[in-house]
């Protein structure tokens, strides 16, 4: 498993982004999209230096969002993003490592139909996982 990127809850991407970019630096690499599966906005930030972190900006598409939910909380830390080559075989192993599975693997708009699954770890941890490459037979 690769890092693929750090999720980071926002009210307003744009806003967000001039912030990250006057602190860091950072500058937009991808979107921003709009997801209404995942009911967010997504835009993916970074320095765009080989090897270094990118941050995943997610704003909600509506108040029943559950981004608007995580931002009512005061929270913006918002999940670690792994890159998996079987999808349905990780959320089976985490899943007998005492994971829950929020959701089950279901295409993204921001990965181009790649599929992206979501669980809760036991500590706790909001985790995404993102299959490397589309399933040829769907």
């Amino acid at each position: 498993m690769l890092i693929d990127h750090l999720g980071v809850a926002v009210a307003d991407i744009e806003k967000a982004l001039e912030t990250y970019a006057d602190l860091f630096g950072y500058k937009l690499l991808r979107g921003p999209y709009d997801d209404p599966t995942q009911q967010a906005r997504v835009a993916f930030i970074g320095s765009g230096q080989e090897g270094d972190v990118v941050l995943e900006l997610i704003a909600p598409l509506g108040d029943d969002s559950h981004v608007a939910r995580t931002l009512a909380k005061g929270v913006s830390a918002y999940h670690v993003c792994y890159e998996v080559e079987d999808i349905e075989k990780t959320l089976e192993e985490f899943r007998g490592k005492g994971s829950i599975i929020v959701s089950n693997p279901v295409p993204a708009v921001a990965y181009d139909g790649r599929r992206i699954a979501w669980v809760l770890t036991p500590t706790r941890q909001l985790t995404e996982f993102v299959e490397r490459s589309a399933p040829m037979d769907r």
